[in-house]
Order: C-alpha cells, then structure tokens, then sequence
C-alpha cells in the first residue's frame, strides 16, 4: 500500500447519524456502510462498457453484495471528466431493470442521477435512495421530486460537472469552511422543498471542482464536515488524486476508504468491496 499523505486515524470510529429509509429498510447500526458502484455504462472512467448488459449488472452488484457491499449504487450516465451527457430516457433503458431486480431481491438500491424523472422512477421501483452528485442543482425538479418519493436523499457538494464550464478550483482561505457552506446551501434548498432532515446524507464530492491537494485536505479535515449533524458519504474509489499516488488504485482506495470509516464517515462508495472490507476491519482491528 502507498503511504497516504494523511494524519493518523482516530484511535476509534465515532458514533455516526442514522439514515431513516423508506418501507423497513434498515442499514447496520453501529457501523460505517459499505456503498458497491454499479456502473451501467459505456463509457465510466473505470470500468465503463464491463456492466451495460443486465445479466451483467446484476451479477456483479450481487457478487459485490456477497462480499460485504450494504447497498448497491447503480448509475446509468457517466460523470467523467468530459463526459456526455444523455437523456433521462436513455439513463432509465440503461438501468430501469437492474434496479428494479436487485430492489425486488432486498437489496438496499441507490440511484445515481442528475434527473429527477429518474429519481422517481426508481424509487417507484423500489430504490430507497436519490445519490445526486449535483446535489439538486442540475434538475430544478430533483429536491422536489425527492421529498415526493420519500428516498433519503444524497446532496453532493457541486459547482460544475468535472471539465465543463463553471468548474472552479477557487475556494478562498478555508477550504473545508467554505464546502461546508456550500453544502449548507444546498441542504437548506432540499429541506425547504420537504426533503426531511432525517433522509439527508451529505457527499463533499471528492473530484468535483477540486483539485488532488484539495481532496487530501477534505480528507484530512473530514470530522469537520462529520460534525456539522449530517451523515457523510466518501467517494474516493479510483479517483484522479488516488491514481496520482502511482501505487495499485484499488488497494490504496481501500485504505483511504478505512481512514475515513475512522474519521466518522457514514457509508464509503467503492468499486472494490473485497478490499475495502478488509481494510476496515484491519483498521479496527489495528486500532490505528
């Protein structure tokens, strides 16, 4: 493993907020969840084309459930830098039945959109949460659409998609301070459309209009953002700023996804389940 330009962990995992889920869906108390990427694309950065087909799909978000995943994450539209941006219509064809199989199986199913049409379709066929990486600027209607469906709801710090115009690296003297803000702002939008304060989950959207020092920093000031009452997501997997490091991506991943468990991070969203699993419970185990 590359030694990770971070502090030292927290001697233990703090006690996180819990996330109210629609129907009797419930995630493990007492712990950090482990979020599986289900991509269902052509063209994501990672593994973009591997799970277009359903059969596909459906095997990998089981198989990843079958080594320790808590809940699938299934996307349709890439959000690569410079990726292309489709209709909702081509994202539903894309994931409509894959989410509606693992759904039907108890899977704990999360949907990630820009589209609130998508949103609500899902959750009509049982998604249980809306991961917005726009955090409900994109659609005028996603904070709307999401407070209707009763999902809880993932608001995602956001400027601009990654190489499109808008995106900006200039955050000012206190970067962490000024994202907290930010998602504030965003979190204030989505409640005052109705989403309750018990289905909000935050996401500093490490990759998003900010640069690889940046997200270390978020990183190493994570309790900030766990302290200001919300449950916080961490999407590190693969990303630009883990590659960068120039060690094996998912191992690294891995152990930057067990840092942020002991940071108080609610759920991490990963590629590689195995590897994170482990590398949490040798965290815990360390007592690092």
């Amino acid at each position: 493993m590359t030694m990770l330009p971070l502090p030292a962990a927290p001697a233990s995992s703090p006690v996180v907020p819990s996330l109210n889920l629609p129907g009797s869906l419930t995630l493990p108390n007492g712990r950090a969840a482990i979020m599986g990427i289900l991509n269902v694309t052509p063209d994501s950065f990672s593994d973009g084309g591997r799970y277009l087909d359903t059969g596909a799909a459906l095997a990998h978000a089981r198989a990843m459930v079958g080594v320790g995943a808590d809940l699938i994450d299934v996307g349709g539209e890439s959000t690569r830098p410079n990726s292309t941006r489709i209709s909702a219509q081509q994202e539903w064809e894309r994931i409509g039945a894959v989410v509606a199989a693992l759904a039907s199986e108890g899977i704990i199913v999360s949907v990630d959109t820009l589209h609130a049409s998508t949103a609500r379709a899902a959750a009509e066929a049982g998604a249980a949460i809306v991961n917005d990486v726009s955090g409900g600027r994109w659609d005028p209607q996603m904070n709307e659409t999401v407070a209707a469906t009763g999902c809880a709801y993932v608001v995602q710090h956001y400027r601009a998609l990654p190489g499109m115009p808008g995106e900006s690296f200039d955050y000012g003297d206190d970067l962490v301070g000024t994202i907290i803000d930010r998602i504030s702002s965003q979190v204030n939008a989505a409640r005052d459309a109705g989403v309750a304060p018990d289905k909000i989950v935050v996401d500093p959207g490490l990759g998003f209009s900010l640069t690889n020092d940046q997200c270390w920093q978020i990183l190493e000031e994570l309790p900030r953002l766990t302290s200001c009452g919300y449950p916080v997501l961490i999407g590190a997997s693969r990303k630009r700023f883990v590659k960068a490091l120039g060690g094996d991506v998912d191992t690294d991943s891995a152990a930057i996804a067990a840092y942020a468990v002991r940071a108080g991070a609610w759920a991490v969203r990963v590629h590689d389940v195995a590897a994170t699993a482990a590398a949490i419970a040798r965290k815990e185990n360390d007592g690092e």
